[in-house]
């Protein structure tokens, strides 16, 4: 989603987006996982920010870095040529797309894209595109040549984007289409196969998918992935009924409690509530993208570091370890990006600030290796794990800023704990389904024993990962 003039529109949310009217069909598609997706992490890429040149190839010289990092799939935000009719700031939002076949001069060629989607490849890593096919900019051909693709006023002038209630929102650099129009809907197809033909993606993560009306993607998916049976959708919405048509979608929600368990708003307990919610609402396949940061969050609400301070990492490893999880790192956020990126101008990210690519580098190496941490049904089973605060002086003594929990797939098991306070916890586990030894992903200095007696320590704002090849019965 791309917000405008920096107000968060609640009502278009994707967590608070009601259901669209239109949206009325059972789709008979299957959607199964590319088998390269299963223990999969993203980082999404924003061109214009990356780099001082901020072209495609700059961009390029950045991939082995990423790699190493040990990332698998590049989400690139839109690279399509911006409109310049009702533009915002000097350069324009990403997400008014002048014209869908073509890439942004600025950014480079087809040519130089082409060549970074070969290159990624070359690496191993996947690319996904940034797609916008729920407005377009007001001077996209379209706007002029066909204008019954639009949603149209009692005037006859096209409508801004709206929202879920059909009301006119402040996005005012774009243009509504209208998908009761079904030869829009053809060419929006075309336009998506074009760039599978031309470019060699590897998918896409489709911008304001709640907006658009579901028998759309029953026509969309067939044609795209008849190309390429193995290609892969991220849907920008929290909806579980998009999964008959995605591999993933957003967990905002999850985002927003994360947000106020690190300010300590809320209690971790309330974690128990939503996965559980969420085990009784998703498909069991279900892919979902679970963050700390991205391009809204960053512009909008603000860094990791301004909405989470100190817990930031703790809530890092909470996202990238739950079930279903398919975790996300924007931009910047390896070396520690404290600012909140412009989104209409030119706003390079500093590359010499605090590196934590060692901290996300482990992060996405336990995801690699682990096979409870699995994306979707190749994970895990998710298991609540009890602990027992002990009463040493200053240590931590509310449960509240504490949580725990094992991902098991046979043999192996992997717990997890954090602590969100401001005090070193040391705890205890007295269910004996978790006693044995351990080995601790992070920290191998530290004893990793669990079991009535054994007492474990987890820093203040910090995390355990521990993991056990083989269970004692």
């Amino acid at each position: 989603m791309r917000r405008a003039s920096g107000v968060a529109l609640l009502v278009l949310s994707g967590c608070t987006a009601a259901p669209d009217a239109r949206s009325t069909t059972t789709s008979a598609i299957q959607v199964t996982h590319p088998d390269w997706s299963r223990n999969a992490v993203m980082y999404e890429v924003n061109v214009r920010q990356f780099t001082p040149e901020g072209t495609f190839k700059a961009m390029q010289k950045h991939l082995p870095r990423l790699d190493s990092l040990g990332v698998d799939i590049l989400w690139v935000m839109p690279v399509q040529p911006i409109g310049r009719k009702n533009r915002k700031g000097s350069l324009g939002s990403y997400y008014s797309i002048a014209d869908y076949t073509s890439t942004n001069p600025e950014f480079g060629t087809t040519a130089d894209f082409r060549a970074l989607v070969g290159a990624a490849h070359g690496l191993g890593l996947k690319v996904i595109l940034d797609w916008v096919p729920n407005h377009t900019a007001f001077d996209h051909p379209w706007a002029t040549e066909h204008k019954n693709y639009y949603t149209l006023r009692s005037d006859g002038s096209i409508s801004v984007a709206r929202d879920n209630e059909g009301k006119e929102t402040d996005w005012t650099d774009v243009a509504d289409l209208n998908y009761d129009n079904r030869e829009m809907r053809r060419a929006m197809i075309d336009a998506m196969k074009w760039w599978v033909d031309s470019t060699g993606i590897d998918g896409f993560r489709v911008d304001v998918a709640w907006g658009v009306p579901t028998d759309f993607w029953d026509e969309m998916r067939p044609v795209l992935t008849a190309v390429r049976p193995d290609l892969f959708f991220l849907a920008e919405a929290e909806d579980p009924k998009l999964h008959q048509w995605f591999d993933v979608t957003y967990g905002w929600e999850f985002h927003h409690t994360l947000n106020d368990i690190a300010k300590g708003t809320k209690s971790a307990k309330v974690l128990d509530e939503y996965f559980a919610k969420q085990a009784s609402t998703y498909p069991t396949d279900a892919y979902r993208m679970y963050f700390t940061s991205n391009h809204d969050e960053n512009s909008w609400q603000g860094s990791e570091f301004e909405r989470m301070g100190a817990n930031h990492q703790a809530a890092f490893v909470l996202a990238a370890t739950i079930q279903n999880s398919i975790p996300v790192l924007y931009t910047g956020q390896e070396v520690s990006m404290t600012k909140r990126l412009r989104f209409f101008d030119k706003d390079t990210v500093d590359w010499k600030g605090k590196s934590l690519a060692p901290f996300y580098r482990s992060v996405f190496a336990l995801k690699d290796s682990e096979p409870a941490l699995a994306n979707g049904s190749s994970g895990g089973t998710q298991s609540r794990v009890e602990i027992k605060l002990t009463d040493f002086k200053d240590h931590l003594r509310d449960d509240n800023r504490l949580y725990a929990f094992a991902r098991e797939k046979g043999a192996n098991v992997v717990v997890v704990m954090v602590n969100f306070g401001d005090t070193l916890a040391s705890l205890s586990v007295p269910d004996t389904r978790w006693a044995g030894s351990y080995r601790d992903v992070f920290d191998r200095s530290q004893p990793a024993v669990l079991g009535t007696a054994a007492y474990l320590r987890v820093p203040a704002h910090g995390y355990r990962v521990l993991v056990k090849e083989g269970r004692i019965q």
